[in-house]
């Protein structure tokens, strides 16, 4: 369990830097220069990455079970899961009108994506890793949320097209992660 603690404190701590630090990371990336930081942030996510990874894979050997999961829940994972992947399409399809509307749908995906595991697992690793995720991306929106209205950020207005691929792009993106990639990489399949 130290090396997934190791991992999410490294990698979530890495991430938070602007909800925490906003003042420090600005005279950092002064001084090191955007790609210095850059590089530096890059470096650092992907040790806790890969701490993360490994611990979690370690602590799925020897899981220490906190509750009986629920069958409803299982079920509202899944769902709620397909609604995190439009979440994160529509933080790459340009001109779409959920990004338009939330402004920050990467993060709220996270935030869906990580409920949903919370939902759906209960385990303590469970509960480390999809809870840090969830604490992690509620500070973030809001973090995110204050830096726009500070900065009086507007928003341009989506467009339907756009919408209906963000749509489209995030149900593929499921259907593929749901159906395969998530047996495939992870040993757990959601549907059988």
């Amino acid at each position: 369990m130290t090396a997934l603690v190791l991992g999410l404190l490294l990698f979530l701590g890495v991430h938070s830097v602007r909800i925490v630090a906003e003042p420090w990371r600005s005279r950092t990336i002064a001084r090191l220069g955007a790609g210095g930081w850059k590089g530096a942030y890059s470096v650092l996510s992907a040790v806790g990455l890969v701490l993360i990874v490994w611990g979690y894979g370690l602590a799925r050997q020897d899981p220490v079970a906190l509750w009986t999961p629920l069958t409803w829940a299982r079920h509202l994972g899944a769902l709620l899961t397909l609604v995190a992947f439009v979440l994160l399409a529509a933080a790459y399809v340009p001109g779409n009108g959920i990004k338009a509307k939330l402004h920050h749908p990467m993060v709220l995906g996270v935030k869906v994506w990580a409920l949903a595991h919370l939902l759906a697992n209960h385990t303590l690793a469970d509960l480390l890793l999809f809870g840090g995720f969830l604490l992690w991306a509620v500070l973030s929106f809001r973090a995110a949320r204050q830096r726009d209205a500070a900065a009086g950020t507007i928003y341009p207005p989506g467009k339907l097209a756009a919408t209906l691929a963000t749509v489209v792009a995030g149900i593929a993106a499921w259907a593929f992660f749901a159906f395969w990639a998530h047996g495939a990489w992870f040993g757990v399949r959601p549907f059988g």
